[in-house]
């Protein structure tokens, strides 16, 4: 009898709801019956709350079950491995939440063995690069170019630009490397550090093929044979996932010094960062690679002129270079012909926080927030209404209901003082105290600066004093004034995106929920009230 395919998740998130242990006591009962198995250690679909979700392949698709728990796996069996269960949630790919996605980056998500190079290449992997190998470089800088991909991250900066000036740089001197002739480097921010976000891991875990593809069409498009991926220490199973399918691309010929016969190299490593969420800035991150404190760089010259090494580099995050093979293989006008105005493509959204459904969704630009947080996310876990979002990460200003039908678009949210960033939502609902988190704000910046320019190191800790004196009542037209006026001196002061966004939140909490500001009554004032 042909075995049975099950399928369980490898993804982190499924680990840390116990989907090991359900993948042992699958192997285990199967072993117990006498039945025989495919167990394949998938990677997650996005759809946190169904996890551990373990898929049993029929001849009318992928069924379903899901949280599915050590307890359940003898009653799976029991019922057939694809028949009735209570558990049985029907096919995957039809479930509303998956089947109303645009999934670009993320089409291979939950559906391959994320370090099989087989499964890679069976669905659609490596064609962009095929296409890439004969192609000249200047032609795959105009087919991005075109595709109006922007970077993912937060300034959303054309990603084609950024390539063409690489590629028409002069290479540096070779640093530390030693290295022959003229050298430029293609650099991956995989240090997702901002709250709520969880993409780039995905990537790296779940398709880290896609990441290696894209970064190796970078090296073709600007003349760069070398490229490191800076990861996150707190991803130990991303940067395994990523190891084990380097060494299949170096094995089987996709990279190295001859890839795939055509006479162009490309090599590519990883190296772990410490933890410092400064370092996803990008110049902080150079520093941090040449094996120095990560601080901030001065600018000019832009690390596309002079980057890793004193070398032209181009760097990118994890979702940016993900999105590049299905350029190169179904072509710009295919990836065009996703979003509104000037935001093409897709963008993996990340739902956190206080939501019921938190998960990854992967749409068009264009989509509402309205969208986002009810028709996939369900509401508030809670049950109460929502009152905001903070979108883009900790430096996200928070969004109030009144524009949750604004379109997800690079331009309009920057009309508002709001930023997309790199996709990640964080759901509060009207139990938020907007005052406390205006002072998160201020204190996340205060502890995470390199202490470099004086606008962040100083001003984020009297944001703090100011804040407090506000919520105390102590002269609160005086200290809203002073509140206003450091935001002001953070924005157009600091060197780099810590110190001059971290007013946002501040300012967008005091736009729109002034209440919150209002002084405190403290609790030996309200013994005296109720006395």
């Amino acid at each position: 009898m042909k075995p049975i395919t099950v399928y369980v998740p490898r993804d982190s998130a499924a680990i840390s709801l116990g989907a090991d242990e359900v993948a042992v006591a699958i192997a285990a009962e199967a072993t117990r019956l006498g039945i025989a198995i495919n167990l394949v250690r998938n990677s997650s679909r996005g759809m946190f709350w169904l996890e551990p979700l373990v898929e049993v392949a029929t001849d009318a698709g992928r069924i379903g079950y899901g949280p599915v728990e050590v307890e359940d796996v003898a009653s799976l069996f029991a019922a057939g491995l694809g028949n009735a269960h209570s558990l049985n949630l029907g096919i995957v790919d039809e479930l509303p939440y998956l089947k109303t996605q645009e999934r670009l980056t993320f089409a291979r998500a939950g559906i391959t063995d994320p370090v099989s190079l087989d499964d890679y290449l069976a669905h659609d992997g490596y064609k962009g690069l095929k296409n890439a190998l004969a192609m000249e470089p200047a032609a795959i800088v105009a087919a991005v170019t075109e595709s109006g991909l922007r970077g993912r991250g937060g300034a959303a900066f054309p990603a084609g630009i950024k390539w063409r000036t690489v590629l028409g740089a002069p290479g540096g001197t070779p640093g530390v490397l030693g290295a022959e002739g003229a050298q430029k480097y293609i650099v991956c921010n995989a240090d997702e550090g901002d709250s709520g976000t969880y993409a780039d891991r995905m990537v790296c875990e779940g398709d880290p093929f896609l990441l290696i593809e894209g970064m190796t069409i970078a090296g073709l498009a600007v003349g760069a044979t070398r490229g490191y991926i800076y990861l996150r220490c707190e991803y130990p199973y991303g940067e395994r996932a990523l190891n084990e399918a380097i060494a299949s691309a170096y094995a089987s010929g996709w990279l190295g010094a001859n890839i795939q016969g055509s006479g162009k190299r490309f090599d590519l490593e990883v190296r772990m960062g410490a933890g410092a969420y400064i370092c996803g800035e990008e110049t902080s991150l150079l520093e941090s690679l040449e094996g120095k404190r990560g601080m901030v760089r001065f600018k000019p010259p832009l690390p596309a002129i002079k980057g890793l090494f004193g070398c032209p580099t181009v760097i990118n995050n994890v979702i940016t270079l993900a999105s590049v093979p299905v350029i190169l293989d179904k072509g710009a006008e295919f990836y065009k012909h996703f979003g509104v105005g000037r935001s093409r493509g897709t963008l993996p959204v990340q739902l956190a926080g206080n939501v019921k459904f938190g998960g990854l969704v992967e749409k068009a630009f264009g989509v509402t927030l309205r969208d986002l947080l009810y028709t996939y996310g369900g509401g508030t876990l809670s049950g109460r209404p929502i009152r905001t979002v903070q979108v883009g990460g900790p430096l996200g200003a928070y969004i109030p209901e009144s524009q949750f039908d604004l379109p997800l678009d690079y331009e309009a949210y920057a009309k508002l003082n709001n930023m997309v960033g790199h996709g990640g939502i964080t759901v509060f609902d009207d139990t938020v105290d907007m005052a406390e988190q205006a002072r998160f704000s201020m204190e996340f910046c205060a502890t995470e600066s390199c202490g470099k320019c004086t606008p962040c190191r100083i001003g984020s800790t009297r944001g703090m004093e100011v804040i407090d004196k506000l919520v105390a009542g102590d002269q609160p037209v005086k200290q809203e004034a002073l509140l206003r006026d450091l935001c002001d001196t953070m924005l157009a002061g600091s060197l780099c995106a810590l110190g001059g966004m971290a007013p946002f939140p501040v300012l967008s909490a005091l736009n729109h929920f002034p209440d919150d500001f209002r002084p405190r009554a403290t609790a030996a004032q309200m013994a005296n009230v109720n006395r």
